[in-house]
């Protein structure tokens, strides 16, 4: 069904190309990356080449080699890959084009705003806005409440997350805007596995329609209404305003791309951390345990009416949460790391190997191999919530050939293209299970398999396949 190449220089790894051109192994790298690589590992090594719409992607299978490609940032480059996807996808011009200098290093600088202390401040006032949704839900509450469990994750998430970062909308209608936001984007992210393979966005139905729209809502006379925003959002807004070629719908396109990020893989992989909970009654228990004794040993009472406060050390010392967030972020996380070789040049490796590289090839770590590697992680379809425990403390020696590994877990990408919100998305997830099992008894109401829906490996989180009934009511 495949062909190697005959023109491979020498140093190249080994080429598969698909019979069908231009497309090589696309269709099949689609319906199952996971299996296509594991696959092509057992054939032809750690190391190999594939032909995948055009690109040729050359994948590096063995975890103890990535240090050598996240090293390597100045020869293989992330930024200008990722500014070309983001621009298309969300309609704003390139920032690598010279019409606006230093744009992309000054909206980088601002990633500052998403730790430290300033990274205390808006974590206070997501525990805030989450505890008055809490607070809301409660009131609702009287007796047991049926809800899907994804829908109840995504609204209770995108409001808390949208009202922390842009502000409240004072209309009295407020939650009514920001659930007809939601309502938008969920329709937009439904097509962001098409955008991000580069699908015009004319073939994709409505899309175009709802991105329009759904970027209107952050031009800047609406935004003005919004009250109490965050120190990030403005600090972009400042920026934004010296850059005089940049149009208002630029600015809108960049605001709403920015809430993308913020929320695009925060929402399915607060429902899997959920989900897994749920699934299993000890974690549940180990899990609520620790919650209750926080708040016993701070003399915090718990109930709608009270506000419960974490610091980030408090937060931190969550072990058992922590473990299980992680647990269920291993297993839900699909991300490809890539990164575009600048030159013809050969990439040293690990063993005295080398791997020819041309100019314009992509070079792909794809951890989800490590995540499911049962070298690593004893019986890794099995989700584990203690698994990053050891002796009551952290665990964060992996091994693999009885060797150390310096990466074992990697939801959030790595080097220059890790996420610079983790630390933020980590708080946040943390504080909705912490508030939700501190406020409810919480249940699965069927019983059925929830399934990873495949169509975004390589995107990040993974999105559930079926949503799920759960039931929840005050804790007395």
């Amino acid at each position: 069904i495949y062909f190697f190449f005959s023109n491979r220089k020498s140093g190249e790894p080994p080429l598969i190309n698909g019979w069908i051109p231009y497309l090589g192994k696309a269709l099949i790298f689609r319906k199952d990356a996971f299996k296509f690589l594991l696959d092509q590992q057992k054939k032809l090594g750690d190391i190999f080449t594939v032909h995948i719409a055009g690109r040729y992607i050359t994948f590096i299978m063995d975890p103890f080699q990535y240090v050598y490609v996240i090293r390597n940032s100045k020869q293989l480059e992330f930024h200008e890959f990722a500014d070309k996807m983001a621009s298309k996808t969300f309609d704003y011009p390139a920032l690598s084009k010279g019409k606006f200098p230093d744009l992309k290093e000054n909206l980088h600088r601002i990633y500052q705003y998403l730790q430290g202390k300033p990274l205390d401040i808006i974590s206070d006032h997501m525990m805030k806005n989450l505890q008055d949704i809490f607070e809301w839900k409660c009131s609702q509450a009287t007796d047991w409440e049926t809800e899907k469990m994804y829908k109840f994750c995504c609204s209770v998430m995108f409001e808390a997350s949208f009202v922390t970062l842009y502000g409240r909308v004072p209309a009295a209608d407020g939650h009514k805007v920001i659930s007809e936001i939601r309502d938008k984007f969920i329709k937009f992210d439904a097509s962001f596995p098409y955008l991000a393979a580069n699908i015009p966005i004319e073939l994709l139905g409505a899309t175009k329609k709802v991105r329009k729209e759904l970027i209107h809502h952050f031009l800047l006379q609406n935004m003005t209404k919004w009250l109490g925003g965050s120190k990030v959002v403005q600090a972009r807004q400042d920026i934004f305003e010296k850059y005089e070629l940049l149009g208002d719908y630029d600015k809108a396109a960049h605001h709403f791309a920015f809430l993308w990020a913020s929320v695009g893989n925060t929402i399915p992989a607060t429902f899997w951390a959920m989900y897994y909970l749920l699934r299993h009654p000890e974690a549940l228990a180990a899990v609520r345990d620790e919650i209750d004794h926080l708040l016993q040993s701070t003399g915090q009472k718990r109930g709608p009416t009270y506000n419960i406060h974490l610091t980030r050390e408090q937060l931190d010392n969550l072990v058992y949460l922590e473990s299980a967030l992680n647990e269920s972020l291993r297993m839900c996380s699909s991300s490809m790391n890539i990164r575009i070789s600048q030159e013809d040049f050969v990439l040293k490796l690990e063993g005295n190997q080398e791997v020819g590289l041309r100019k314009g090839d992509w070079i792909a770590l794809y951890p989800q191999i490590l995540h499911m590697d049962p070298e690593v992680y004893e019986d890794p379809k099995e989700y584990k919530f203690d698994r990053y425990i050891e002796n009551g403390k952290k665990k964060t020696t992996f091994y693999k050939a009885g060797r150390k590994l310096k990466y074992f877990l990697m939801p959030f990408g790595s080097g220059i293209s890790m996420c610079p919100g983790r630390f933020l998305a980590m708080n946040e997830m943390k504080m909705f299970l912490f508030l939700l099992l501190a406020h409810f008894d919480v249940e699965l109401a069927e019983n059925k398999a929830v399934r990873l829906d495949n169509s975004r490996m390589g995107l990040g989180i993974l999105l559930p396949d079926v949503d799920i009934a759960f039931r929840y009511k005050l804790r007395s």
